[in-house]
């Protein structure tokens, strides 16, 4: 088993007040497992995807990814496991505006001792999602869409075990979600698994497995 959560939940308060924004989530992937997660805005999709990615910690329940409980591991080696075996997409735009589209690809291979630079799968990734002319330029220069496909091709950059997608084709034309989700239907071919957050219709179809997320409960 790559991926096991057990009973996860993530409680807030306010005050006298409380919310789950997850609560008792059970899952379990495998490596090339492809599954789609979909669900109304504020239904505890982006939360969930956090705690399996460490940036959140749960209130309870636990997350075991490649056979580490992630609430039992430093903050040091939190990081260097996201780094080396999961690929992180973001709803936002986390691409920085003083490094090149390439740059910011290559980023995260940079962020722990490794030989080479990536520069070729870098290329490559680039060109997977069609953007492979726009390598030198600055972000300041690409719409909202190409900024979009460069954190795609970044997740990809070190391979990881685990894709996490939060609404990877928001701001994508359809000829270009096409590009992505073939990307992302090859690596689960690979062994990759996808775990993928979306509200559009035309995205849950590419799921091997899917699952809807109301007020917190994963069904």
């Amino acid at each position: 088993m790559l991926l096991e959560l057990t009973n996860l939940c993530k409680k807030y308060s306010y005050g006298d007040k409380s919310f789950y924004a997850v609560r008792d989530v059970r899952l379990s992937l495998n490596s090339g497992d492809f599954a789609i997660i979909a669900g109304r805005s504020g239904s505890g999709k982006t939360t969930l995807l956090n705690l399996i990615g460490g940036l959140l910690s749960p209130s309870s329940g636990k997350v075991v990814f490649d056979g580490s409980d992630l609430m039992s591991l430093s903050d040091r080696d939190l990081s260097a496991l996201r780094n080396e075996k999961i690929g992180f997409i973001p709803q936002g735009y986390s691409i920085l505006s003083n490094l090149t589209v390439l740059d910011n690809v290559r980023l995260p291979y940079f962020l722990h001792r490794r030989r080479g630079d990536a520069r070729d799968r870098a290329l490559a990734l680039l060109k997977e999602i069609g953007i492979e002319h726009l390598a030198n330029a600055y972000p300041k220069s690409l719409s909202g869409g190409e900024l979009r496909r460069v954190a795609i091709a970044r997740a990809f950059i070190n391979n990881p075990k685990l894709l996490l997608a939060d609404e990877p084709t928001n701001d994508l034309d359809t000829e270009s979600a096409g590009y992505v989700m073939k990307l992302f239907s090859r690596a689960a071919a690979e062994g990759v698994a996808v775990l993928l957050v979306t509200h559009d219709p035309d995205i849950i179809a590419y799921g091997y497995r899917i699952y809807q997320m109301r007020e917190g409960r994963l069904y």
